[in-house]
């Protein structure tokens, strides 16, 4: 008898959609319910505050822009807690705190207290955030993490989007108690998340050794870039979502209403195949490579989408759905390798901290790239467009060699538990 040099094959991570390890299907449950909030309230907060409230389009921007300040500051700090006093505690704390907090908004009658407000909600939102990285790292070993990264997107984009469905709803009725509801819905399902979390297991402190930087993240400056570059890979999300909508109503003879449908195909896209396209990226060199794949797709939807401004609306509407359809891939293939990248480079018993400051390259995008992609994508045009497709790429090919750098340079900074 000759013995098998053949691994064993590893466990599904899924069984009939549904994750066969149990702590892995609580943090779904969890991500669902608080995401189907989330997309209600989306759907229909900016228009509660100016057309029921009577805040103007401005004074709503800046209160959000107050939150969004907030966490920025509060994603480190929060993922550092979460690694020193056990992740799983101080998530149910910051979950609990974002549930009391996330009806309260309504009651603002000044932009000051809406700033307030909504600041106060992004302390405990974003610092949930933070730790619930660390904790997905913590929990989903074995090579599962990218994996179920890419699962919880999915979990996550759907919740969106029958939360959106409520939202709609009372968009239609169009009265002060239907928006309040909302609001009431999200705390409820957010309260349902912050105690699911108390069914996950406890895990483990951090004891930071003497001499360990208390925020060790901010001294590893290959993760740092990488940080920047995964960041700067962001920028697609953010022109698909603001960029194309602008770009449709402004340039083309394509009626806006291809806005939502293009959100629906990106959001169906993601369900039902993110899982598949992120199965290559589950080390540090395999995500800079997806990263690559991805920038590919990513820049062949952008030139696609360029050309909707040529013709007439028949030639606007193919466009822009060929090319949403080819960015999706992209977005897909290029979640996976930031993921790679992101998780493998970071020390277990930090991932909190490290996850909490790979998130930043994203928030703080959030507050520089409005006015950056409606240059790009209104302003500029087709050319525009372009320029982005061809910015894709030069940041995903960087990202090879530094991801080549970062992952040698682990043990210089002290990171000997990553999985990269």
């Amino acid at each position: 008898m000759t013995s098998s040099t053949t691994p064993p094959l590893a466990p599904p991570l899924t069984r009939r959609g549904v994750p066969v390890d149990r702590d892995l299907r609580i943090l779904a449950l969890g991500s669902f319910a608080n995401r189907f909030g989330a997309g209600a309230v989306l759907t229909t907060s900016a228009l509660f505050f100016t057309r029921q409230v009577g805040f103007s389009a401005t004074e709503v921007a800046l209160a959000m822009s107050v939150s969004a300040v907030v966490g920025i500051v509060m994603q480190v700090p929060a993922g550092h807690l979460g690694d020193t006093r056990g992740p799983r505690r101080v998530l149910t704390a910051f979950m609990v705190g974002a549930a009391i907090f996330s009806a309260p908004p309504v009651l603002a009658t000044t932009p000051w207290a809406l700033a307030l407000l909504l600041g106060v909600l992004a302390f405990f939102e974003r610092g949930a955030g933070a730790v619930n990285q660390g904790v997905i790292a913590q929990l989903a070993t074995g090579g599962r993490g990218v994996l179920f990264k890419a699962y919880l997107r999915a979990v996550t984009n759907t919740a969106l989007g029958l939360g959106s469905v409520f939202g709609g709803a009372a968009l239609i009725i169009d009265e002060r108690w239907a928006y309040v509801s909302v609001f009431v819905l999200n705390a409820v399902f957010t309260g349902f998340a912050a105690w699911n979390t108390t069914r996950l297991p406890d895990i483990a402190p951090h004891a930071r050794p003497a001499g360990e930087p208390r925020l060790a993240v901010v001294r590893d400056w290959p993760y740092v870039v990488i940080t920047v570059i995964t960041g700067l890979f962001s920028l697609h999300f953010f022109v698909m979502e603001l960029g194309l909508a602008l770009y449709v109503s402004a340039r083309t003879a394509a009626p806006t209403v291809m806005v939502a449908i293009l959100l629906i195909l990106n959001t169906a896209a993601v369900a039902l195949f993110q899982v598949r396209l992120s199965r290559r990226a589950d080390s540090v060199e395999a995500g800079a490579r997806a990263l690559v794949r991805g920038a590919w797709w990513i820049a062949g939807g952008f030139a696609i989408v360029a050309f909707a401004d040529r013709g007439s609306r028949w030639l606007a509407i193919g466009a822009l759905v060929a090319g949403s359809l080819v960015h999706v891939v992209g977005e897909m293939i290029g979640s996976g390798g930031q993921w790679g990248l992101q998780m493998g480079l970071a020390p277990h018993e930090r991932q909190g901290q490290y996850q909490g400051f790979a998130g930043l390259g994203f928030s703080v995008l959030a507050v520089v790239a409005p006015p950056v992609v409606t240059y790009f994508c209104v302003d500029l045009g087709e050319t525009g467009w372009l320029i982005l497709a061809a910015f894709m790429v030069v940041i995903a090919l960087v990202s090879v060699p530094a991801a080549r750098w970062a992952l040698a340079s682990r043990a210089r900074y002290g990171v000997t538990t990553h999985s990269g």
